[in-house]
C-alpha cells in the first residue's frame, strides 16, 4: 500500500509532496492536469490518490467522479478551496478525506495512512473493536471487549460488562461508519444511508444519532476518541 498518485497543477506543491512521500517509503506518481491524471490512475493503479481541485483543464470533482465509475481507491483531496460546500461536493462525489492548503506534511501523511487502512480493513465476518467494545456487523450484535494490558488481553473490567443494543437506524450509520476506518463521510452520505436517497435535508436527524451512538459507545460522548465530527463536512471513525 505504497503507490500513491499525487495530481496538482503547482510544481512547486508536486516537488515538496513527492519528496516528503518518497523519504517515507511511498512511490509516487505525479501528474499536473486531469486528464493526465485519469490515465495514470489506469497504467499505474495507485493506491491512494492525492488530488487538487483547481486543475486548468477537469475540475477536481469531475476526476473523482470519473475515478469512481471504476475503482475504489481512496481519494485525499489537496486543495486551497476552504469553503464546506466545496468540501462537502468532494466528498460526495466519492473522496475519502479532503486537506486544505496550506498544509503540514505530517498531517498529510497521516491522512494517507488513514485513507490506506480503509482498504485493508478486516471482512464483516472479524468484529471491529471500537473503544471497549468489540462490533459484530454480521449479526448485529456488539459485546464488551478484552481490555488491553501489558500482560495481554483481560476479561472487561471497566464497567463494560454487558452488550449493547442499538436501533436498526443506529446500525445503518455505524456499519457505514466502521467499515470506513478514518475516511470523513459528509453528513448527505449518512442521511441517505440512515433515511434515503430521496432525503436532501435533514442533517440534524444525523447528528441526533451520532449523539446516541457516543452515548452508547463512546467512555466519553462529550469527548469522543472514536465516533468523530468534523465540522462543516461530516464524520470519522478512528479506531
Amino acid at each position: 500500500m505504497n503507490r500513491v498518485l499525487l495530481v496538482d497543477d503547482d510544481p512547486q506543491i508536486v516537488r515538496a509532496v513527492r519528496v516528503n512521500l518518497s523519504a517515507r517509503g511511498y512511490t509516487v506518481t505525479s501528474a499536473y492536469t486531469g486528464r493526465q491524471a485519469l490515465a495514470e490512475a489506469v497504467a499505474v493503479r495507485p493506491d491512494v490518490v492525492v488530488l487538487d481541485l483547481g486543475l486548468p483543464d477537469l475540475d477536481g470533482v469531475a476526476v473523482i467522479t470519473d475515478l469512481r465509475r471504476w475503482t475504489p481507491v481512496p481519494i485525499v483531496v489537496l486543495s486551497g478551496r476552504a469553503a464546506s460546500g466545496d468540501k462537502v461536493e468532494a466528498l460526495d462525489a466519492g473522496a475519502d478525506d479532503y486537506v486544505t492548503k496550506p498544509f503540514d506534511i505530517d498531517e498529510l501523511v497521516a491522512r494517507i495512512r488513514a485513507v490506506s487502512r480503509r482498504t485493508a480493513t478486516p471482512g464483516a465476518s472479524t468484529p471491529i473493536r471500537l473503544g471497549h467494545y468489540l462490533i459484530d456487523l454480521d449479526n448485529q450484535r456488539i459485546t464488551p471487549a478484552p481490555a488491553q494490558t501489558e500482560s495481554g488481553p483481560e476479561p472487561p473490567g471497566t464497567g463494560t460488562d454487558h452488550d449493547v443494543h442499538l436501533t436498526p437506524t443506529q446500525w445503518r450509520l455505524l456499519d457505514v461508519l466502521v467499515r470506513n476506518p478514518g475516511r470523513l463521510i459528509s453528513q448527505r452520505q449518512l442521511l441517505n444511508q440512515v433515511r434515503g436517497p430521496q432525503y436532501e435535508t435533514g442533517t440534524h436527524y444525523v447528528r441526533q444519532y451520532m449523539a446516541q451512538l457516543r452515548h452508547k459507545l463512546e467512555p466519553d460522548p462529550a469527548r469522543p476518541r472514536h465516533l468523530i465530527t468534523e465540522p462543516g463536512m461530516g464524520y470519522r471513525y478512528l479506531p
